[in-house]
């Protein structure tokens, strides 16, 4: 599956803006985190865009979000890494992360929303005027940006990554397609 076909599907599946936006940022730091690792660009970013292709679907059973996904992936021809990977990010039930695209799709995911978050109580609202250690004192404020599950963000460490360089990385990839986040 290429990219338009899985955009196509998740467009029939998401109908929030918000959240293709969400997909489409978790989509650009996948690419980024496949090229810093010398991995399958292609394979991390299609990961990325249709990791909650489910989340309307499943939004008031949330132990199914992801279960419900890789079978409509699966029905679809999604690659089986790619389908693993959706299935391994949400920590109710996702199998053992395997893949260094488990695990980073897995801390992918809330970064995205606490940078988002950053984005949006700064002055001018957009993703081009924060920094790295702006996104770090926002991750220690335990009152901010409560769904971002610090713990899973923190599993950066299993793909040999500081904290900080994750959300460089990240935050760079998300400024990358700051307009088609509208931030």
């Amino acid at each position: 599956m290429d990219r338009e076909e899985a955009l196509s599907l998740v467009k029939n599946y998401v109908q929030n803006e918000n959240l293709i936006k969400h997909m489409f940022a978790v989509e650009a730091v996948m690419e980024d985190l496949a090229k810093y690792f010398d991995q399958d660009i292609e394979k991390w970013a299609l990961a990325g865009l249709v990791h909650d292709i489910d989340y309307d679907l499943t939004a008031d059973r949330p132990k199914e979000h992801a279960l419900k996904g890789a079978e409509i992936l699966s029905e679809n021809g999604v690659d089986e890494e790619i389908i693993h990977a959706v299935k391994a990010h949400n920590p109710v039930h996702g199998p053992e992360r395997k893949s260094l695209m488990d695990k980073a799709l897995y801390a992918v995911d809330p970064l995205t929303g606490l940078i988002v978050a950053a984005a949006l109580i700064h002055p001018d609202k957009k993703l081009s005027s924060l920094d790295t250690q702006f996104i770090i004192n926002r991750f220690g404020e335990k009152s901010f940006a409560r769904g971002a599950d610090r713990d899973q963000i923190r599993a950066c460490s299993e793909l040999d990554l500081e904290l900080e360089e994750f959300i460089e990385i990240s935050l760079k990839a998300m400024q990358r397609i700051s307009n088609k986040l509208g931030l």
